[in-house]
């Protein structure tokens, strides 16, 4: 059942309620790189393998050192050299030390390493100054990671440590969930595309191009539908179009109550439950929500910046979930307005800016115009400030919540 003009929160959540993650498939290591683990990863092995050396220097028995003092040094004849990625041969007996590289294994009867700058030695004998503790300078098996602990979640997204790990644990192709697939249609009959120059009262498709990256950046992937123009039919047939081929579809546009705002209509002609129409958000407050099949729907306003804010807040989310993120709603941050923000808000509004950490604390720096249909002041714009329904103007430095794009 649809509802209309609820907390833009609300709306989030009962679209989250409605989707669940893609199917998983098998990729490459080396394309892994931001794709969310579908597996939880497990420790199979430990991590190093074995007591390795994490210093050039000797390998040899601490209590042979015992007493040992810089006017009573103790020498040790050396039995083999040791380097990394070698076996030991030999085992270290009383009076006996061997030569060991960094990451090299310790060899059997030895429990603890001397760096070469604290020694004294030859090729046949090293020389220690002072007295060892067992286990002083030796990497355990397993100081890393130990066999069986959990080393990422299902849902984590494959980071630079995820990215070696696997690796570390042998998983050459993880399982990972698939690629978000999104169609994207414009509707509208005043929109042209990019290479068109604008005749009178026409304007460039420039929300296309900003979902896109914005899609991109995700590690979705966005298909283009085309111009619908302003005809429920059409807009229709490529919605159609969109759900046959891709996971979900965005639409920009014809969301209001106008005569010309057909999205709604649209959706309903091409089996969309329509879930929420409105939200109680500005910029943003036009849109319409809906799912076929598990696949949401997502309509947006034709004015760039209501569009992302909404896109960012609502739509993102439900994308995440799809592509198997295990939070898929951004973290909240606390961050202080560095400028002041002169308009009264009634419903709840979202402001955009740029962090600015230089001062050791989460700054928000404002563009000058935060309206609808300004799409230049969301270039470098990295983070979402929440102002609460009722608010008045808002002075330099007041404290809001937010999350970061």
């Amino acid at each position: 059942m649809m509802r209309e003009t609820m907390e833009f929160a609300d709306a989030r959540d009962l679209l989250l309620g409605r989707v669940a993650p893609l199917g998983a498939e098998r990729v490459a290591l080396h394309d892994c790189a931001g794709r969310v683990l579908a597996d939880d990863l497990i420790a199979a092995e430990n991590i190093p393998p074995f007591d390795r050396s994490p210093y050039d220097g000797y390998a040899f028995r601490a209590q042979d050192t015992q007493g040992t003092s810089g006017e009573q040094p103790v020498t040790l004849a050396i039995l083999e050299e040791i380097p990394a990625g070698a076996t030991p041969t030999r085992e270290i007996v009383p009076g006996t030390a061997a030569k060991i590289l960094t990451g090299a294994p310790i060899p059997p009867g030895a429990d603890c390493v001397c760096m070469y700058e604290k020694t004294a030695f030859t090729k046949e004998t090293v020389t220690l100054f002072a007295p060892m503790r067992p286990g002083e300078n030796v990497v355990r098996a397993g100081e890393d990671v130990k066999k069986g602990a959990v080393l990422a979640r299902r849902g984590d997204v494959i980071d630079t440590g995820i990215a070696g790990t696997l690796c570390a644990q042998g998983e050459a192709q993880p399982r990972v969930y698939r690629r978000v697939r999104v169609g994207i249609i414009s509707t509208g009959n005043e929109v042209v595309e990019a290479e068109t120059a604008p005749p009178p009262g026409k304007i460039r498709n420039s929300n296309r191009h900003a979902l896109a990256a914005a899609l991109q950046k995700e590690g979705m992937e966005p298909v283009y539908l085309g111009l619908a123009g302003d005809d429920t039919q059409n807009i229709a047939r490529l919605i159609e179009k969109g759900l046959a081929s891709c996971d979900a579809v965005l639409l920009t546009g014809g969301v209001s109550v106008g005569d010309y705002d057909l999205t709604p209509a649209a959706m309903e002609s091409a089996g969309i439950e329509l879930l929420v129409r409105g939200v109680n958000l500005k910029p943003g407050m036009a849109c319409a929500y809906g799912v076929r099949d598990g696949k949401p729907v997502c309509g947006l306003s034709g004015n760039p910046a209501s569009a992302l804010t909404n896109f960012y807040c609502i739509a993102l989310p439900v994308l995440r979930k799809l592509a198997g993120h295990s939070a898929p709603i951004p973290p909240e941050i606390t961050v202080r307005l560095h400028n002041g923000f002169r308009k009264k808000s009634p419903g709840t509004r979202v402001l955009r800016g740029r962090l600015d950490l230089s001062d050791g604390t989460a700054m928000m720096m404002l563009p000058e115009d935060q309206g609808n249909v300004v799409l230049s002041s969301t270039i470098g714009c990295n983070v979402m400030a929440i102002v609460p329904a009722g608010s008045g103007a808002l002075p330099e430095g007041t404290v809001l919540k937010g999350f970061v794009l």
